[in-house]
């Protein structure tokens, strides 16, 4: 159809819910159903004729055309995810499948592509991780939702707050959700990695010092407890803190004062305190590396976070939550994960946690330009020697994903069968049934 031509409305295609177009050899679109106008805004008439990349000016146009593709290669793509801007000029999610166009004769003659908009999924599939969500921590495993539901009582009581976990699990994450939780929240939230710094700069950073106190004290300088004066201070890795430091911070939390160096005149602080370590506290206490009174004071309301190994069914949802932080931060339009991606990602275990996630997506975000993250933009190691064995093709990647769950599962609940088939609402004969069908050796309880 020539763009000079009264554009022709086809019955069966006007009846169909996704948005169809054709394209001939030189990109020109030929037709343009009414799922299409609808879904871009843009009217037949304004589409007939046009190069197909200034109607939908989707993610893909430039360099990455699935029409294209398909157009040089001969080989058609199906649902694969990407962004177009519509007439109004807002972002819409479609998933998108493409074949040649051919004549009578068997002949190339363009390409046809069909749509459909996915605008109200992902609406639903941000709903839905809402409710997996608390402040910025994100996650729909047993543990961590039984730790949501204490937040806010925590968060309302006065007492300090001892977050146990992992590098990488998201301790200030909790401690910060503490903080905007309570009635402190408008006050400062001021957070200090305490093994990231020797001793005598940790006690200048935290108390403060007063001019002369030392030989470059050229004027008083307000330490890390003043700055957080009404608010919370967070102690990360408190179990680093040497012996003579801990007396201090005793002190403190017995009395609620402090002495900036070269100071004899005690400060009151209205400071709550928040500590975490990823050390064994108590272990430490035994070997006595760690003052036994301290570990009571701060230990009154004790947050033990699971590793991502431990809750590998959060994976999909903080891969999401990456991927919209990403596309935020770097102004880029990546819809989602591959099955084969998502499969290497679930095969993983994880030993730098939430943190080792998040760096996988940024650096595949790096080789990603457009449209969803495939399994290539991952590390190769990811996706051949994971804990489940080599990454399979996209027809087994559910497979896979169900068997890192149940694996996930059974060591939540120590290897259990009976413990873990009542965790997942099924009987135990079912839970058997699946782990034979999945080829999995759990180790016994």
């Amino acid at each position: 159809m020539n763009s000079d031509s009264t554009p022709q409305h086809d019955p069966i295609l006007d009846s169909i819910t996704e948005g169809v177009f054709t394209v001939d050899r030189e990109w020109r679109i030929s037709s343009f159903n009414r799922a299409a106008e609808e879904i871009t805004g843009i009217p037949r008439e304004r589409a007939i004729g046009k190069p197909c990349k200034d109607i939908l000016r989707a993610s893909i146009c430039e360099g990455h055309c699935a029409l294209g593709q398909t157009m040089e290669t001969g080989q058609s793509i199906v649902n694969r995810s990407i962004t177009i801007l519509d007439d109004r000029g807002r972002r819409k999610p479609i998933s998108i499948t493409t074949a040649l166009l051919k004549d009578a004769e068997g002949e190339v003659i363009g390409g046809v592509e069909t749509f459909r908009d996915l605008t109200r999924i992902e609406k639903l599939r941000k709903e839905i991780r809402r409710q997996y969500e608390v402040e910025d921590i994100i996650s729909r495993n047993h543990r961590m939702q039984d730790l949501f539901s204490v937040l806010p009582d925590i968060a309302e009581s006065p007492s300090t707050v001892l977050v146990q976990g992992e590098s990488g699990t998201g301790k200030e994450l909790f401690a910060g959700a503490i903080h905007n939780l309570s009635k402190r929240r408008k006050k400062p939230f001021v957070a200090v990695n305490c093994g990231a710094l020797p001793d005598t700069l940790l006690e200048s950073e935290l108390f403060g010092y007063k001019a002369g106190a030392f030989t470059d004290a050229k004027k008083d300088r307000p330490g890390r407890f003043a700055a957080a004066e009404g608010g919370t201070l967070f102690l990360d890795e408190i179990g680093d803190v040497s012996p003579a430091m801990q007396v201090r911070l005793l002190r403190f939390l017995q009395e609620r004062v402090y002495e900036p160096l070269g100071s004899v005149t005690p400060i009151h602080a209205d400071v709550r305190i928040v500590a975490a370590t990823h050390q064994d506290l108590a272990a430490l206490v035994k070997e006595k590396k760690f003052r036994e009174d301290l570990y009571y004071r701060i230990n009154i309301v004790k947050l033990q976070i699971p590793p991502l190994r431990d809750r590998l069914e959060d994976v999909p949802l903080l891969v999401e939550h990456f991927i919209d932080q990403f596309n935020t931060l770097q102004g880029k339009e990546i819809i989602g994960v591959s099955d084969d991606a998502l499969s290497c990602l679930m095969g993983h275990d994880y030993p730098g946690n939430v943190r080792e996630l998040e760096n996988l997506i940024e650096r595949a975000f790096i080789l990603c330009r457009s449209g969803q993250i495939e399994r290539e933009h991952l590390p190769e190691p990811l996706c051949h020697h994971g804990p489940m064995g080599p990454a399979v093709e996209s027809a087994d990647a559910f497979k896979q994903m169900e068997a890192a769950f149940l694996m996930s599962a059974l060591r939540q609940h120590a290897w259990s069968r009976t413990e873990t088939a009542k965790a997942l609402g099924i009987h135990k004969t079912t839970l058997y049934r699946k782990i034979k069908a999945l080829g999995l050796n759990p180790p016994r309880k």
